[in-house]
């Protein structure tokens, strides 16, 4: 069997597809670590931590936040079913650095009615989010 020349990767959450094209290589942040995943690769079902997943497609690398949920590869698929997923025109900076600075006071200055482990995934969302946007898709 010949060797898969691109990949075709669909990203999904509950609400809707993120992403549906042809790839040729992807970074994604997987539940014991992060992976990267090129045309051929062996077959692999893992889950997903909080985190930057990224696609390069020729030259154009493009970034999308992701959290939760799990990763299906084969040699010429990869299918992430997300909790959450957003690429950097769907993020909201405003809200996202509003979340930021809500989750830093609460694990600042907390209280038995705050979940620490809830606000630090918050704080980990809300920085991966900025990250994405400062970053936007670059051409390498």
């Amino acid at each position: 069997m010949p060797m898969p020349g691109h990949l075709t990767l669909e990203i999904v959450t509950p609400d809707r597809a993120v992403v549906s094209q042809r790839v040729d290589e992807v970074q994604v942040p997987g539940g014991d670590g992060s992976f990267g995943v090129l045309p051929g690769h062996t077959p692999l079902l893992t889950t997903l931590q909080v985190g930057e997943l990224w696609y390069r497609t020729g030259e154009e690398t493009a970034r999308v936040a992701v959290s939760f949920g799990f990763a299906e590869v084969q040699p010429d698929r990869l299918t992430i079913l997300a909790q959450m997923a957003e690429s950097a025109e769907d993020i909201d900076t405003t809200r996202a650095e509003a979340a930021r600075k809500r989750a830093a006071d609460r694990l600042a200055q907390p209280s038995a009615n705050i979940d620490i482990g809830r606000a630090r995934v918050a704080l980990q969302k809300s920085l991966v989010r900025l990250k994405i946007v400062s970053q936007g898709n670059i051409r390498d």
